[in-house]
């Protein structure tokens, strides 16, 4: 693990948000072992494993294909689920807010996600960090989620910056790999221990063990 210090070459900066930002992980297990025990089935590690990172829609494909359900119904289920745990509360994760209120002003900040726009005006609405994103894409809205790289391309455009000076932050291989083939400089931040070695391999070209270890200098 090394540090990162900002701005140095960059001009932009785009942040994932789910398991990145705030630490969402667990509200989608949770929203998702319940929609499955509604239809008589149970979140295993593979689920897990396979979805992360991942949009809801495909997510709801792979569990609807399995249990022979209508995909479009199920995706409508879930979206409620994860809704009602947002609102709840969705807490950041260790240094998010310090980083982004730091980046603030210094360079454009944007968020690339493969949720969509609706749930992530939600969350950073209810984590008061709303002003700080100059810019919102979403891979869901596109049809194109990640590992596409679609929405790091039009996060870029939002910005106003060229891809190969704009740094991504991920914390999902899927995510890393959609950075990596837009073209940016991609730092993983794994959300969980383990995860590093995952997010190397998908490409990242820096890994850091939280966003509480980026520097923003000057």
């Amino acid at each position: 693990m090394h540090p990162l210090v900002l701005p140095g070459q960059f001009r932009g900066v785009l942040f994932d948000m789910d398991g990145l930002l705030i630490d969402s992980e667990p509200l989608w297990a949770d929203a998702e072992a319940t929609l499955l025990a509604r239809h008589g089935a149970v979140l295993t590690a593979e689920d897990r494993e396979a979805t992360h990172g991942r949009a809801l829609a495909e997510s709801v494909a792979i569990y609807a294909k399995r249990l022979g359900v209508d995909p479009v119904a199920m995706e409508a289920e879930l979206l409620d689920l994860i809704r009602e745990r947002y609102e709840a509360g969705a807490p950041l994760q260790p240094g998010a807010r310090d980083l982004v209120r730091a980046l603030q002003g210094r360079l454009p900040i944007g968020i690339a996600s493969s949720t969509t726009a609706s749930l992530i005006e939600m969350v950073l609405n209810g984590v008061g960090l709303r002003d700080a994103f100059g810019t919102i894409s979403s891979g869901a809205d596109l049809g194109l989620p990640k590992p596409h790289p679609a929405a790091f391309l039009k996060g870029c455009l939002g910005l106003g910056t060229a891809p190969h000076e704009t740094v991504a932050f991920e914390d999902s291989p899927v995510g890393v790999r959609a950075a990596r083939a837009a073209g940016l400089f991609v730092v993983g931040v794994p959300e969980r221990e383990g995860l590093g070695a995952v997010l190397t391999a998908a490409g990242a070209d820096l890994v850091i063990n939280s966003l509480a270890d980026v520097v923003v200098a000057g």
